[in-house]
């Protein structure tokens, strides 16, 4: 069946329907700026822009960056603080709400480079911030938040997220030293099978994954960044 996806981030809201069959958009995706400040009124305005936009009236799904339980916020990295304890599933008119690396990682899991992998996979994000998605034998563990692993003293995603290199004047090189450093970390916690590398950085990784060397195999997600979207769509679908 076909389900609106909404993808929100730190930066960008994007959605569009999906079909969940075949875990493909079935129109061009609307992207709009992530509303300065980024506070749950602003930021559902702009989901509304997208729900108008296509004339949908069917089931909706969306992602937040940030720990959601039970469609409640608890955390709101890299967007305001006001959202922490909000309802979103409710401010979004009872849509389904989830954590936008857990979608992503569902939609790559169901339809792309984790497909059929058992053990323990992790899919990772690398955009505003760095998002995570852990899977044991295809089984989603929700919310693990593994951009905030402490390297250098502070959270892993300022110095190894897609925003980190831009901020910083990082060359793909160097980026790719931090990267690689941040995976070296999760590899020794969690000894995974494969690492899916998603999040907007996926659609340049001809230019860094060739400078990780690390024991797990690492490569590029498959739906690259539609990933949140198609994830959020197959959360919502009945």
């Amino acid at each position: 069946m076909n389900v609106l996806g909404i993808d929100i981030g730190g930066s960008g809201i994007k959605g569009a329907p999906v079909d969940t069959e075949a875990g493909r958009l079935i129109e061009e995706r609307l992207r709009v700026p992530t509303p300065q400040p980024s506070g749950p009124g602003e930021v559902a305005e702009a989901v509304a822009e997208i729900v108008e936009h296509f004339g949908w009236t069917g089931p909706v799904g969306v992602t937040f960056p940030g720990v959601v339980v039970n469609g409640v916020v608890r955390s709101a990295a890299n967007v305001d603080r006001s959202w922490i304890g909000e309802d979103a599933a409710a401010l979004f008119g009872g849509a389904s709400v989830l954590n936008d690396a857990d979608a992503a990682g569902v939609a790559e899991m169901t339809f792309g480079c984790g497909r059929e992998e058992r053990g323990t996979v992790l899919v990772l994000t690398f955009g505003t911030g760095i998002g995570s998605a852990l899977f044991a034998d295809g089984t989603l563990v929700p919310n693990t938040e593994l951009g905030h692993l402490e390297l250098h003293g502070k959270d892993a995603e300022h110095r190894a997220s897609a925003r980190a290199r831009e901020e910083h004047e990082l060359s793909w090189d160097q980026w790719a030293e931090r990267v690689q450093e941040y995976l070296e970390h999760v590899e020794m916690l969690f000894s995974p099978s494969l690492i899916v590398i998603g999040g907007g950085a996926s659609k340049k990784a001809d230019k860094f994954l060739p400078h990780i060397t690390i024991r797990t195999p690492v490569v590029p997600a498959a739906l690259q960044n539609e990933a949140g979207i198609i994830g959020a769509a197959l959360a919502a679908r009945p």
